[in-house]
């Protein structure tokens, strides 16, 4: 790895580091989605400040790339990421759902500038970006889509009906991102197996690589990669862990953290608290 690679790589580290302490705070300060926020922090970071073109002062800018948060519980990071990257003040996310708050309890594009669409029930986000694929397709527009889903939705069967329909449609502008966390309130696994999963997205006639979810330079490459065929969307299987990076929070669906699980989190993510 060259040195300028080699200092984007480390630059990222740095942004997905910032991204999880900022999800610590927002748990110190109210309930929060904690351990699927972490394990994505790693993804949002090369995402917002490597990959997408966006423009923090004109959220709506007809040129921009689309990000959909399927898991849009996950909010806390998204949020992280986009007041980071400057849409919005960072001071504004320990306000994480309080009335008025920029950051309510789910994705929403009414509240929070940056959110391109609103999510919270589960499997929704892949059909939408088919639809927003197919729409900047028709408009002949060069955007591309990017739709970010927890593995555990992937048991909606809506999934499956868009992942069939962006094959059909050749939309090779439209790229999935799976956190394969392997963890919803329960082991995937045991509550309704998704294995073999890359063979599902490649059986419904997608381009599928799986990566390290948590290994930046994995990470980068694979988004700088898509789309991986021609006339085919690209589905990445981010391998992570629920709670990356905390370990009082590995497992947890939601968390309030202490003051002192707040100072014990942060150190070890080696932040201030």
């Amino acid at each position: 790895m060259d040195s300028s690679r080699a200092a984007l790589i480390a630059a990222l580290q740095g942004h997905a580091r910032r991204i999880r302490a900022h999800v610590v705070r927002i748990a110190g300060m109210s309930d929060c989605h904690t351990g699927g926020s972490l394990s994505i922090a790693d993804l949002l970071a090369a995402l917002y400040f490597h990959t997408l073109r966006v423009d923090p002062q004109n959220p709506r800018w007809e040129g921009r790339d689309y990000f959909i948060l399927s898991k849009g519980h996950c909010v806390p990071a998204l949020a992280s990421a986009l007041a980071m990257r400057g849409f919005f003040p960072e001071e504004e996310l320990v306000r994480h759902l309080e009335l008025d708050s920029l950051v309510p309890g789910h994705a929403c594009a009414r509240v929070t500038p940056g959110i391109d669409v609103s999510t919270g029930s589960l499997g929704h986000g892949l059909s939408i970006g088919v639809g927003v694929a197919l729409g900047l397709r028709m408009d002949g527009a060069p955007n591309r889509v990017f739709v970010l889903v927890g593995d555990g939705e992937l048991q909606e069967g809506s999934n499956w009906e868009a992942a069939m329909s962006a094959a059909h449609h050749r939309l090779d502008r439209l790229t999935a991102i799976v956190d394969r966390n392997m963890y919803q309130t329960g082991p995937t696994e045991e509550m309704m197996a998704l294995e073999p999963l890359a063979a599902k997205w490649g059986g419904f006639g997608w381009s599928v690589r799986t990566i390290d979810g948590h290994d930046m330079a994995q990470v980068v490459e694979a988004l700088e990669s898509v789309p991986f065929e021609p006339g085919r969307p690209s589905a990445i299987i981010a391998q992570t862990v629920k709670g990356q990076g905390v370990s009082l929070s590995t497992h947890h669906h939601m968390d309030r953290f202490s003051e002192e699980q707040v100072r014990a989190a942060l150190s070890e993510l080696g932040e201030p608290s």
